[in-house]
Order: C-alpha cells, then sequence, then structure tokens
C-alpha cells in the first residue's frame, strides 16, 4: 500500500510540475494572441474583438519590406546552413578519419559563442578584411553559421544509424555518386534535412543579434519590432507576436502530421537498416 501510495504522489507532483511548466510556457503565448485581437492591449479581458492591429499592420510598407527580408534571410540561411551540413556529415560518419573528433569539435564551436559576438566578429571581418558593406546577403551568410551548426546536430542524429551499404549497393551496380545521392540517399535522409531546413528557418527569421551587426539599415521583423518598443508598445506588436507563434506552431504541426502518417519518421527505425 505503501508503495501504490507513493507513486500515486509522485504522479501528481509530476503531473503539477508538468501543468506548471506548461503555464509558464505557454500562457504569456495565448495572452499576446487573444490580445492582438482586442481592443484594449493593456488588459484584453473581457475580449472586445477586433482587426485593428492586423489592418495596420497589413497597411505598413515597413512591416511589409521587414517581413520580405526576414522571409528572404531566413529561407536563405536555412537553404545554405541545411546544405552544408548535409555535406558535412555525410563526409564526416561515411570516410574515416582520424580527426573526426576535432572536426565535430569545430562544427559545434559556434554553439557556445553569443550571438551578440558572432555579430560583431561578423560585422569587423567584412568591414575592415572583406570590405563587404552591411546588407541582407551579408546577413544571411552571418546567420548560416549558427544555423549550420544545429543543422549538422539535427542531421547527425538521424543519420547515425544510416544504412551506408544501401550506397555502397548502388555504386557497386554502376550508379556514380551524384546519381546514389539522388536515388538512395536523398530518399531516405529527405526527413532529417526537413528537420534541419525548418529548425534554421525560424532562428534566422526571429534573430536580432546577429542580423542587427550585419544589415546596416536593411529591416527586418526582429530590428522593426525592437526599434518600435522605444515609442511604447503598440497594437501592431502584439499582431506580430501572434503570427509569428502562429508561423511556428504551423511548422510543428506539419512535422506532427508527417510522423503521424508515417511519411516522415525524423530518424531511421530498426527495420529500415535490414
Amino acid at each position: 500500500m505503501d508503495f501504490t501510495a507513493s507513486k500515486a504522489a509522485n504522479k501528481i507532483i509530476l503531473g503539477g510540475a508538468l501543468i506548471l511548466t506548461y503555464i509558464f510556457l505557454y500562457v504569456p503565448i495565448l495572452h499576446i494572441t487573444l490580445a492582438s485581437f482586442s481592443k484594449d492591449i493593456v488588459w484584453p479581458y473581457p475580449i472586445r474583438f477586433t482587426w485593428d492591429a492586423y489592418s495596420s499592420l497589413l497597411q505598413s510598407s515597413i512591416y511589409q519590406e521587414a517581413f520580405l527580408n526576414s522571409l528572404i534571410l531566413g529561407l536563405g540561411a536555412a537553404v545554405i546552413s541545411t546544405v552544408m551540413g548535409t555535406l558535412a556529415v555525410l563526409s564526416l560518419l561515411k570516410y574515416r578519419s582520424r580527426y573526426k573528433t576535432l572536426i565535430l569539435v569545430m562544427m559545434v564551436a559556434p554553439l557556445f559563442v553569443a550571438d551578440v559576438l558572432l555579430g560583431i566578429s561578423t560585422q569587423v571581418l567584412n568591414g575592415l578584411f572583406l570590405h563587404i558593406p552591411g546588407n541582407l546577403w551579408s546577413a544571411i551568410l552571418a546567420n548560416s553559421v549558427r544555423g549550420f551548426t544545429y543543422a549538422t546536430l539535427i542531421i547527425a542524429t538521424q543519420l547515425f544509424r544510416y544504412n551506408w551499404k544501401l550506397d555502397d549497393a548502388a555504386m557497386v551496380f554502376g550508379a556514380g555518386p551524384i546519381r546514389t545521392f539522388f536515388e538512395i540517399t536523398l530518399p531516405n535522409i529527405w526527413p532529417a534535412l526537413l528537420g534541419a531546413f525548418i529548425v534554421t528557418f525560424i532562428l534566422a527569421f526571429n534573430n536580432l543579434d546577429i542580423s542587427f551587426y550585419t544589415l546596416g539599415a536593411v529591416p527586418t521583423m526582429p530590428s522593426v519590432a525592437w526599434g518600435s518598443l522605444r515609442f511604447g508598445i503598440k497594437p501592431e506588436l502584439y499582431a506580430i507576436a501572434a503570427l509569428v507563434n502562429a508561423g511556428v506552431l504551423l511548422c510543428l504541426v506539419v512535422m506532427f502530421v508527417l510522423i503521424r502518417t508515417g511519411a516522415a519518421g525524423f530518424g531511421f527505425k530498426e527495420g529500415r537498416d535490414g
């Protein structure tokens, strides 16, 4: 009886801790979302529904330009990070080298560098040595440094158990390296690449610290939102936050649907290696 009571008490404690964690994480997001639809953003309860914040957001040319720049920044950094991460992981796992540990440490090193320092160092490198002005393309490259690390880790964890004998068998039967990759490797590893692309896109789209030092006068959603705070919190900021959260949630829903339907496992099961 004591064991049963202790087990029940542990479940209650763990359940309560889980509920408190979810409240701490998601209640602010829910509050901002509700406030974006309310006429009173200070205390939106009870909600007096309105689309004014979203209408002002859509009519503002600065927000439209900032959204387009953030979209280009996120997509560009995600593509570069995913492609470079894929090449790095394939070469690291497929071929033997005594320097694998050193190479891996160098790949994950940007994780331990603050975004501010990464942005400042990129600005110094571009300005003093490469003579590249601050623009959207330099920001894409700077965000790709951090994104490459995340993409490498995500892809590596999924490809660790990949059966490289499939590639060897294809090449034995006459397929070249490029054909082997697109017809054998890529169809098996695309869920990992999709996961890396989504994560790196979200990181670059929402990044402020790195982009702030490399963009120059180019506006993005985080920089415009940060600049608007000097004049107080406006309803448009709540609408921006709600839309960004909705985009992130949509990405998570897509990944969940792919997993539930079996279209993607974001990993390799025992049966796939056989």
